[in-house]
């Protein structure tokens, strides 16, 4: 394994151990040479001492080692100043194509196997046997990174338990009404978000951010309202998923900030391992006694090959997809994650809209721009109108 000390700079001759300057040095106003290893500290030249353009060309490969994984990967390509913003770029790419497919492909089984406890339950199985697979091949970085303590893993596991109901949640959602009517109602998870931070983290919300929060709910309204394929069960277990990914937002944040030296793909692969130990015993439970029949029934309609592939790939779309947001996450900051997120569920009403020619009425549409557009006034009036923060409890958990 490469240790720190290999790329320690030369270490200078010791004290009181002249060396012997070589002849073209010593000659009357002949510069000094410098020492070994100086070029990389990127200092600034002396006055009057002219930057030769072989130590330019050292100087950038200096710059680009500075960048580490990816990043210093792509900068050997196009320089080290655009490789964080390219990177970056390809993340938010990579996010929002795999939610769209994953989006797709999941609405799309739910209509041979309308079996969405399972189905959230292979969606995190499959994620964790990627996470293992990755792990024991070397690349711990793209996986779990590192051991948790068991205080660590408890910390993790709130937010996580979460995780997995809203997903669950959201899944029943998918499953019972159309992929555009679950995403807009999903657009309340700020207001959620707002609430529970001032309930459990004593954190105030600016009136104006509030205010935000009014066109958001009235879109959701109107929305729901005209929606032709509107049922409770799909809007109640929407909801349900607002509120308990709001409850992993306020829990995670103050849990992943006391975890040191933890990478927030480290966080997902941990948050997918516990989720399996949730979903899968309610999902025996609760579709367990017909989950034989609705099998054999799908594979006669598609096959048994469709069937299966058609799990494995949702699986995988579903992990990446989660993946890459975290990376995005830990890349940019809240308020841009947000305008990100709204951006993405445009897109991803859009194109369910047109790939499963969902027909929306007028009054739907106008419920969903308006919606979306609170949305983004809700990120806009974030980032001009900052939280106060939240009062410090005497005794209370970090």
């Amino acid at each position: 394994m490469l240790s720190a000390q290999m790329f320690a700079p030369l270490a200078p001759a010791a004290a009181g151990a002249p060396r012997r300057a070589p002849s073209h040095a010593r000659r009357e106003g002949a510069a000094p040479l410098l020492p070994s290893g100086a070029a990389l500290r990127l200092r600034r030249p002396s006055p009057g001492v002219v930057v030769e353009p072989a130590k330019e060309v050292v100087a950038t490969r200096a710059a680009a080692q500075e960048l580490e994984g990816l990043d210093g990967v792509v900068s050997k390509v196009v320089g080290p100043s655009l490789a964080p913003g390219i990177v970056t770029s390809s993340f938010i790419f990579m996010w929002y194509a795999l939610n769209v497919v994953f989006n797709l492909t999941n609405k799309s089984i739910f209509k041979f196997f309308p079996y969405p406890w399972t189905v959230s339950t292979v969606h995190v199985t499959v994620g964790a046997i990627y996470c293992l697979f990755t792990y024991a091949i070397g690349l711990k970085k793209a996986s779990f990174g590192r051991a948790v303590t068991w205080d660590e893993f408890k910390k993790i596991s709130g937010p996580a338990i979460m995780h997995a109901i809203g997903h669950i949640a959201a899944n029943v959602s998918f499953a019972a009404v159309a992929i555009s009517l679950t995403h807009t109602v999903k657009t309340l998870e700020p207001a959620f978000n707002c609430l529970l931070g001032w309930l459990l983290m004593g954190q105030a919300t600016p009136f104006p951010v509030v205010l935000s929060l009014l066109p958001i709910m009235a879109g959701v309204a109107m929305a729901s309202a005209a929606e032709l394929t509107f049922n409770w069960l799909g809007f109640g277990s929407a909801m349900l998923s607002n509120i308990t990914f709001a409850f992993r937002a306020v829990w995670g944040k103050s849990a992943i900030k006391s975890i040191p030296n933890l990478e927030s793909t480290a966080v997902y692969a941990y948050t997918t391992l516990i989720s399996v130990f949730f979903c899968l015993p309610l999902a025996l439970i609760i579709e367990g006694p017909t989950l034989k029949a609705g099998a054999q029934a799908a594979i006669a309609k598609v096959g048994a090959q469709n069937f299966y592939t058609a799990l494995l790939a949702v699986g995988l779309f579903y992990h990446l997809y989660n993946q890459f947001a975290f990376n995005t996450l830990g890349r940019v900051n809240p308020v841009s994650h947000g305008v990100c997120n709204v951006v993405k569920r445009i897109v991803i009403i859009g194109t369910s809209v047109v790939f499963f020619g969902n027909v929306l009425t007028t009054q739907t549409k106008i419920g969903t721009a308006i919606a979306l557009f609170g949305t983004y006034l809700y990120v806009e009036a974030q980032k001009r109108f900052k939280a106060p923060p939240a009062p410090q409890v005497e005794g209370a958990a970090a």
